[in-house]
């Protein structure tokens, strides 16, 4: 199996890379540390950002055998688009610190591989150049309730000008988590000219001509002095959001509409009473409140909660594609990328992106394979979070 993809080489200083772990290796080694530590650090002690990664070591799962997996079907749909995988890629704030080309990288990447691509209020790229580069592929729009209504109201607008598949709001940031890497290293929104970054920066070159060519800024926010990723979050968003909140913009929208950062079933079942269409189970990554579960842990309670008419969606911790199986099985309709993507981005831009895709594509192939699943309905039977005879049990059934 070529994991590279066939005809393709994989980005110089990647051609080893087999797993994502690698890829963030070579991103590591890419950009400063500030702006590695941006994407691969988490909230106060980093609790709920190893809590997630430990929920996925700890799944067992079950092959069965004398099963026919000569072709394998990964295809689901998500946000009402069709995807070749069970995998998006959630929204993530200020990509174009990590490399120039940004969103439009991993955008560009997410349409090549037949996966939908989420933008970012924190973008560094706005809807209509996301849009204008991929008319025809899958785009949502992740928005936060904004103190500024006229601006949030905008922004909607904007997203059914441009004719956004889905909009995703998220509703697990009433205030920023503190992000001890952050603060500790000055980063800042934009960032600081300080000794430590330009000394930082000249040891990272390409990452630094790439900054200079092309400064990141938040486009959907208005302009400020430098601030903490916190203080920008504290500055714009609205810690009064309520169920009144939601029901407003579900009178504004007239598309899918996702409900991003719920963790319990009561959450999901109000989200779905007030006209959310479906709902990513998630802590942000851990980057918002620490010592929260793992989604992983939450996502069969979610599924119960809203039956199976609503697509759940799980987002936290997916390095490979044995995780990607294990999510499905464990109740989710798809998983959402964050860090996993932009390790590729800060590696090698959009063919950074477009391997991590291709190896988690293979690895989640070559999973269901050996677990005797020719389709992605039927994994459930062959997953279990901590137990041989739990799954045991379900593949009995």
């Amino acid at each position: 199996m070529n994991v590279h993809g066939a005809g393709q080489r994989p980005p110089r200083g990647l051609r080893a890379s087999l797993t994502v772990d690698d890829v963030r290796r070579a991103a590591r080694r890419r950009v400063p540390r500030a702006v590695f530590d941006f994407v691969d650090g988490g909230a106060d002690d980093e609790i709920t950002m190893a809590r997630a990664r430990r929920a996925f070591d700890e799944v067992v799962l079950l092959p069965d055998v004398l099963r026919d997996v000569a072709t394998v079907d990964t295809a689901v749909a998500i946000g009402g688009r069709a995807s070749a995988l069970p995998i998006a890629i959630g929204p993530t704030g200020y990509t174009g610190l990590l490399h120039p080309d940004g969103e439009r990288a991993v955008s560009r990447a997410a349409a090549a591989a037949g996966i939908p691509y989420t933008l970012s209020t924190m973008g560094t790229r706005t809807i209509a150049e996301v849009r204008g580069d991929l008319p025809d592929a899958a785009v949502f729009f992740q928005l936060y309730f904004w103190k500024d209504r006229a601006r949030q109201d905008a922004l909607v607008a904007e997203a059914i000008e441009h004719r956004v598949d889905a909009l995703v709001v998220t509703v697990d940031m009433a205030v920023g988590g503190a992000r001890r890497r952050d603060l500790r290293r000055g980063l800042s929104m934009p960032p600081r000219i300080s000794l430590p970054l330009v000394v930082d920066g000249a040891l990272h070159p390409a990452w630094a001509l790439g900054y200079l060519r092309r400064p990141p800024a938040f486009v959907s926010l208005a302009p400020g002095g430098s601030r903490s990723i916190a203080e920008v979050a504290d500055l714009m968003f609205d810690p009064g959001a309520d169920r009144a909140s939601l029901e407003r913009l579900r009178g504004q929208w007239p598309g899918r509409l996702i409900v991003k950062g719920v963790l319990t079933p009561r959450a999901a079942r109000e989200a779905v009473a007030v006209g959310a269409d479906e709902v990513v189970v998630s802590n942000h990554g851990g980057r918002q409140l620490d010592r929260a579960p793992a989604a992983l842990e939450c996502v069969a309670r979610v599924r119960d909660a809203v039956g199976d008419g609503v697509a759940v969606h799980l987002d936290g911790g997916v390095r490979s594609g044995a995780d990607v199986a294990a999510a499905v099985g464990l109740g989710a309709d798809s998983v959402w990328l964050g860090r996993a993507a932009l390790y590729g981005l800060m590696a090698g831009g959009e063919a950074g992106v477009a391997l991590v895709l291709r190896l988690l594509a293979d690895q989640l192939a070559a999973t269901m394979r050996l677990l005797g699943a020719a389709r992605l309905s039927t994994l459930p039977g062959h997953v279990a979070l901590g137990a041989v005879r739990s799954a045991e049990s379900r593949l009995s059934e």
